[in-house]
């Protein structure tokens, strides 16, 4: 075999998988022995072949919902080794070496690698092991572009990247790290790939250092556990993915609502005179959230407990907030500071995270004797969720919280797990860090569960495989700039091609300083038009901080958020059923075409509107209509596609698109959602040419008669306007 030297780097000390032999007939595939163990292939469920090497003896942290549904599956001895057949696909697997093709009527969907010497022989081992590490080799076609692996906040398209599925703090949104990981990927070419695990996986994906026309990935477990997944389109796909790892819930209607925060408000009177400003200047609200610093002490933080010298009331300050219609969100880590007296109480019952040597695990944010000079960043123990009775101390713990009326907590970290600590479960920080944030997430939407009165919910930073299922989201810590507001939409757009459904970011940035009043418009018009909205960030993000203008237009785009309410509902509800995310990239929403696929900024909006960012200074914009009719919202005119098109948008405005035939429902303009009506508050349905799609909202189906256009089951008092401009009589 003929390898260049940086191939012989990687591969070193691999022990390729040669051969298959003695198998035995499984009610759903075949059992096969290898001289690195027992290859086991089954028919997971429609669409979904599973292949897995190795014992599985590790502690199971419920990345599976789904049971297998006992396909079944015939194996075929062929001259090259065997084929396995199924009623959807077929694998066949050939040895020396071993390697796979993955059929879908008659048609190859995904191989192993095909990059060969000049000799004929293959420069990379399709499959290969080494002290806990495995190697899958995979071929990828030309332009073949590959999606999903969380949330990253790059090029969409994973085509030549190298990535590396491990949560991390990606402060600034600038590089590879991201908060988001899950190793599941997926082609428009018809095949999705989940690699089972909680460890690290690093995706050479297409990367030309190693091999342009492969995916290579390196899978940092001792067992190799993959799910290959077959969909005519890449919603199938989705849809088999999150049957495989969990729906998403769906969130409380005030969610919906506008979120305003900051780094931080620091007193209660500072709280509440920013919330009667929202309601004195008629900008629409239903959130308030009490960020890192804000409601308790720093020095012994974290422990559920109010900072008395700025609170010494929290059951009346929360009352106050109640009572102007404002929900209060307050943020939370998964550590507790050395300096507080429950840090011993916790060690002694063994609910933190502990060294080799079983010691408490103490956590420094910076070096001795840096260490102690910041009253937020003090040495910490970190919650051990893995012990059952940590873990439910750590729920019920926020039970006082949620009893006083708090209606949601922020998770902030969960991606910071050292790789040296040892867990109850015997696990160490190497398997245990990527899914820490599922269960710090699950544990916390628990406790929402249980205890809140106001619906379940969780605001949550990191995530792995799974996380999907414990809405919502949010992005991270974007600098102030043009360039993180583009990073930030897409993140979202990433985490949605990776099956989580929700997604929220910083309107305004969250590094120190402000933006500019055109930025924040622009920020916060993106934001608007994203399944959730959030002000936030190191600094003042209160519309009026930023002028006249920018408090009146945005207001206006407020305004037109909470009108979009039941279609947001209608978003959720889709995503509860079929994994479909509320903002769809593009390669996503339109599979087929190409030239889509190339403009990564812009997005529908769930199935009917079509949403374009504006992420330059001056407004200049280049955007992409797909084939068919579309109706501007705002001028009401009518453009055909496919068509791109170059212009400066006006600052009042983004480029929003609905598309022919189909239906958009609005509520009402209000203050906060609770003004709404109980349930769906639809007070109008804006028909967009002749409709052809109905549209389910919970607990209302507006279905279309597809002779007459008639729309079904509309309520008595909703009116259906037949026009193409939102503003049209505005």
């Amino acid at each position: 075999m003929f390898l260049n030297r940086q191939d012989l780097n990687i591969q070193e000390g691999f022990q390729r998988l040669e051969t298959l032999s003695n198998y035995q007939q499984l009610p759903q595939g075949a059992r096969f022995l290898t001289q690195l163990g027992n290859l086991e292939v089954t028919h997971y469920a429609p669409g979904i072949i599973r292949l897995r090497l190795g014992a599985q003896d590790k502690p199971d942290y419920g990345l599976l919902v789904s049971p297998s549904q006992m396909m079944e599956m015939d194996v075929i001895e062929t001259s090259q080794g065997y084929r396995l057949e199924s009623i959807d696909n077929a694998i066949s697997l050939m040895t020396s070496p071993m390697r796979f093709r993955l059929d879908k009527d008659g048609r190859t969907l995904l191989e192993s690698v095909t990059d060969r010497s000049f000799l004929g022989d293959l420069r990379w081992m399709p499959f290969a092991y080494k002290n806990g590490i495995w190697m899958v080799s995979l071929a990828l076609k030309s332009s073949e572009p590959i999606y999903g692996l969380g949330e990253k906040f790059g090029s969409l398209d994973h085509r030549g990247q190298l990535i590396d599925s491990w949560n991390q703090d990606a402060t600034t949104l600038n590089s590879e790290l991201s908060y988001k990981n899950a190793p599941f990927a997926w082609s428009p070419e018809g095949w999705g790939l989940l690699v089972n695990t909680t460890a690290r996986v690093t995706h050479a994906v297409g990367y030309p250092q190693w091999s342009h026309r492969s995916y290579i990935l390196q899978v940092h477990d001792t067992d190799l556990d993959i799910f290959l997944m077959t969909g005519n389109t890449p919603a199938e796909i989705l849809d088999k993915y999150t049957s495989l790892t969990g729906k998403a819930q769906q969130p409380p209607r005030w969610s919906y609502g506008a979120w305003m925060s900051r780094a931080y408000y620091q007193t209660a009177e500072e709280t509440l005179d920013v919330a009667e400003k929202l309601r004195k200047r008629e900008i629409p609200c239903d959130v308030i959230v009490l960020d890192g610093r804000a409601w308790h002490k720093m020095e012994t933080r974290f422990d559920f407990q109010w900072d008395e010298d700025r609170y010494p009331e929290p059951a009346e300050f929360v009352s106050r907030l109640d009572k102007m219609d404002f929900h209060l969100c307050l943020w939370e880590y998964p550590y507790i500071s050395t300096r507080n007296p429950l840090f011993n109480e916790l060690v002694e019952k063994g609910f933190l995270l502990k060294t080799r040597l079983g010691d408490p695990y103490i956590h420094s944010w910076l070096p001795y004797p840096f260490d102690v000079l910041y009253p937020h960043l003090m040495p910490s123990g970190i919650i051990d969720l893995t012990n059952p009775d940590a873990y439910e101390w750590y729920r019920d713990a926020h039970k006082a919280l949620f009893e006083i009326g708090i209606s949601a907590m922020k998770t902030d970290y969960g991606e910071s797990i050292p790789v040296d600590v040892v867990a109850y479960n015997g696990d160490t920080g190497e398997r245990l860090h990527n899914v820490y944030s599922l269960l710090y997430n699950r544990c916390v939407y628990e406790a929402s569960e249980k205890y809140s009165q106001k619906g379940a919910i969780v605001w949550g930073r990191a995530g792995w495989i799974g996380s999907q299922r414990y809405p919502i989201q949010w992005g991270g810590d974007p600098q102030c700039d043009w360039e993180a507001l583009a990073a930030s939409v897409r993140g979202g757009l990433s985490w949605g091609m990776s099956g989580a459904p929700y997604y929220s970011h910083d309107i305004g940035g969250f590094s120190k300083g402000e933006p500019t009043p055109e930025l924040y418009i622009r920020w916060a018009q993106a934001g608007v038009m994203m399944s959730h909205t959030r002000f936030h960030g190191l600094g003042r993000r209160e519309p009026w901080v930023y002028g006249q203008e920018a408090e009146r237009i945005v207001k206006r785009w407020l305004n037109l958020r909470y009108r979009l309410i039941p279609y947001l509902q209608a978003c959720a509800l889709d995503a509860h059923h079929t994994g479909m995310p509320v903002m769809r990239a593009m390669p996503l929403a339109f599979p087929s075409d190409k030239l889509a696929r190339g403009f990564e900024q812009q997005y529908m909006l769930g199935p009917n509107l079509l949403v374009v960012p504006v992420i330059s200074a001056g407004g200049k914009t280049s955007y992409y209509l797909p084939y068919g009719k579309w109706y501007n919202l705002w001028n009401g005119e009518i453009v055909d596609g496919p068509a791109v098109f170059n212009e400066t948008i006006p600052l009042e405005h983004i480029p929003v698109f609905a598309r022919s035939g189909t239906l958009l429902p609005l509520g009402p303009e209000v203050q906060h959602t609770g003004e709404l009506s109980p349930g769906v508050d639809v007070e109008e349905v804006l028909a967009f040419g002749q409709p052809k799609e109905g549209i389910e909202l919970p607990g209302l189906s507006l279905q279309v008669d597809t002779d007459s256009g008639e729309i079904k089951n509309l309520p008595d008092n909703v009116e259906v306007k037949f026009r193409s401009a939102f503003y049209e009589n505005k």
